[in-house]
């Protein structure tokens, strides 16, 4: 029935907001700004009425949350870092029905999963920083689903992801891109240093290993990096646990898929983390796949 039309791993880095504003930093994260308005034209295109962000700044301790509001609006500062994202408006509509077609079809595969509609939850800047550049004009319709799973298991997250898509394909009636919101490498500055980092990545290893990730999301080898994902993510600092990424690649087939990405904002390093915007293109699910979910 419906239809999901793209999916990407994007960055959600505080100093993009930063940047638009005169002094030291104005103008430094143009490549990741422009690279959020690269795929929001993309969506456009291909007809999107709803995007979906995996956010891993909202962390939940039990079962997968889904912020399906039917409308977020508000004045947004952070309280991780306030002196980055302070006083920035936001208004965007929700999407109540395929939030809760998400959660029943999660529900149904035995991921324990619920929906919040009639809720006070507020956003956290993993899809406020997003929207910012996306959806400013409110085109879109806006879920976000927690992301920062640390008591959960990462497959068990590639299945939620799984029942995402099938909600979107087999129940929904339009067209939707899913995001995974989250850095790769996620090791900040020590404190105290945080102006020597803030286009740096924390330590040369984790960079290394960003990159060779990067080269294995390029070659489209994800057999070999969900064999690697849960030691990236414990050994890299992966941010959320990664779960955000699990998420992402169980929407596209897990360690079946075959697609290589297209890099839109090429690896940089921001407050010692590893960031990227990079789209996985949507392939048809594998008939395994298909028949055990």
């Amino acid at each position: 029935m419906g239809t999901l039309a793209l999916a990407a791993k994007i960055t959600h880095v505080p100093s993009m907001y930063l940047s638009e504003f005169p002094g030291p930093n104005f103008g430094c994260r143009d490549a990741a700004i422009n690279g959020h308005k690269e795929i929001d034209r993309r969506c456009r295109a291909l007809g999107v009425d709803t995007l979906v962000v995996f956010d891993v700044h909202w962390q939940v301790n039990s079962e997968y949350h889904i912020n399906c509001g039917p409308k977020f609006e508000g004045t947004y500062t952070s309280n991780e870092l306030p002196h980055f994202i302070k006083n920035m408006p936001y208004a965007y509509p929700g999407n109540p029905e395929l939030g809760h077609l998400m959660a029943d079809m999660a529900n149904a595969m035995g991921v324990k999963s619920r929906a919040h509609s009639d809720t006070t939850l507020e956003l956290g800047y993993g899809t406020l920083v997003p929207m910012r550049y996306m959806n400013s004009d409110q085109h879109y319709k806006v879920i976000s689903i927690s992301g920062w799973c640390d008591w959960h298991d990462l497959q068990e997250s590639g299945r939620f992801g799984l029942a995402v898509r099938k909600a979107i394909e087999d129940n929904y009636e339009g067209t939707v891109a899913v995001f995974a919101s989250g850095s790769l490498s996620h090791h900040f500055a020590d404190n105290g240093r945080a102006p020597e980092f803030m286009h740096k990545v924390y330590d040369p290893f984790l960079e290394q290993v960003d990159r060779r990730v990067v080269e294995l999301w390029k070659r489209g080898d994800w057999k070999t990096f969900v064999g690697m994902l849960p030691m990236y993510a414990e050994k890299c600092w992966g941010e959320g646990d990664m779960h955000d990424t699990a998420m992402l690649l169980g929407l596209l087939g897990w360690d079946s898929y075959r697609a290589p990405v297209e890099v839109i904002t090429p690896y940089f390093g921001s407050s010692g983390t590893g960031q990227i915007n990079a789209i996985f293109p949507v392939t048809p699910l594998s008939r395994s796949i298909e028949r055990t979910s």
